[in-house]
């Protein structure tokens, strides 16, 4: 399935029903009188969050959305048929946007969650509500309320407990498919991961939800690379985990850069609280690792993990060390925020 995170579409509610104009007229009735019916409701437009979801790709190519028409009334007082519903579903942390894409209108954050964005237009009186004592016979009945129409944009910000961040080449996505069941593009070359990927990790009889976003480089928030396009599915994440290749010269420069990315483009994710985690120890030895350990733990950075996503050395106790964290945030543990370092 191909994975889309931005679409944008057309809205339109349903127009409401049109008033009837009749009269009463049956052989042994001596007065009749008028009896036109109201016109049915126009459908409204809804969304659902579907946790079973995780792109926009339905939006792509089906770009108009209309809910359907209320009935018009009919004779001996019948009211019309009030239009269906249209319930457009999405994935779990979208984001419904005005045109501008300025404007954040609905927010869909939790499972099963419905929000009526548009409303159907109302259906016109028939003739029989306008009867008196000075007006016996109207002739005439009020047209249903148009429907409401808008265009809007969708923009998915995946929610995962967990997300992956680093340079391209960083191991992220061997990582996400040795924790989980996904299937991420794997290569030796940058940029093997074009769009997030979702997968969730069990252990001791706990999930997690781990996001991987393809890597960030330096000036990504002008537009280098791949840019930030893609940051904002870790503005839900509780915890970022940061990978960094053991093999790179200069670590803590690495390091810097994508710490200066996040920053740069704001949300506060360089506030979120953060693992780092050095990846690829399979592929040197032991004395490289920990100096490469020391640098970063000299340069301030706490709780430092190595590993090898190949080989499973040293996994385990990430694995454990992510779902403790996970467990500790949930719980509120200020102290754990120590992981994080300020540039």
């Amino acid at each position: 399935m191909k994975f889309l995170d931005q679409a944008k579409i057309f809205l339109k509610s349903g127009k409401g029903g049109n008033g009837c104009v009749a009269f009463r007229r049956e052989k042994y009735v001596e007065f009749g009188g008028p009896n036109g019916g109201d016109g049915g409701r126009g459908g409204d437009v809804i969304f659902r969050a579907d946790r079973n979801l995780n792109t926009l790709i339905d939006y792509r190519y089906s770009q108009h959305f209309k809910a359907e028409a209320g009935g018009d009334g009919k004779g001996k007082d019948r009211t019309g048929r009030s239009g269906s519903q249209l319930i457009l579903k999405v994935p779990l942390g979208t984001q419904v946007l005005d045109e501008t894409r300025t404007k954040v209108l609905v927010d869909l954050v939790e499972s099963n969650q419905e929000i009526i964005f548009l409303n159907g237009g109302n259906g016109g009186w028939g003739n029989a509500r306008f009867k008196s004592s000075t007006n016996q016979a109207p002739d005439y009945a009020y047209s249903g309320q148009p429907g409401v129409e808008q265009w809007v944009w969708l923009r998915l910000k995946l929610i995962a407990d967990i997300g992956l961040l680093g340079l391209p080449n960083a191991g992220k996505s061997t990582l996400l498919s040795v924790l989980t069941s996904a299937r991420p593009k794997i290569a030796d070359y940058p940029f093997t991961t074009i769009h997030p990927n979702l997968g969730v990790a069990s252990f001791e009889q706990r999930e997690i939800v781990l996001a991987d976003i393809p890597g960030i480089i330096e000036g990504a928030h002008k537009g280098t690379g791949l840019g930030t396009r893609f940051l904002g599915h870790i503005e839900r994440c509780g915890i970022l985990l940061h990978l960094i290749d053991i093999n790179e010269e200069n670590i803590i420069k690495n390091y810097q850069i994508v710490r200066e990315e996040l920053k740069a483009y704001g949300a506060n994710l360089d506030k979120k609280l953060e693992i780092v985690a050095v990846n690829k120890i399979d592929s040197t030895d032991n004395k490289r690792v920990l100096s490469k350990m020391n640098e970063l733990e000299k340069f301030g950075i706490a709780n430092v993990f190595a590993f090898s996503a190949v080989t499973g050395e040293g996994l385990k106790e990430l694995k454990r060390g992510l779902f403790d964290l996970i467990s500790f945030d949930q719980a509120g543990d200020d102290n754990l925020k120590s992981c994080n370092t300020d540039l």
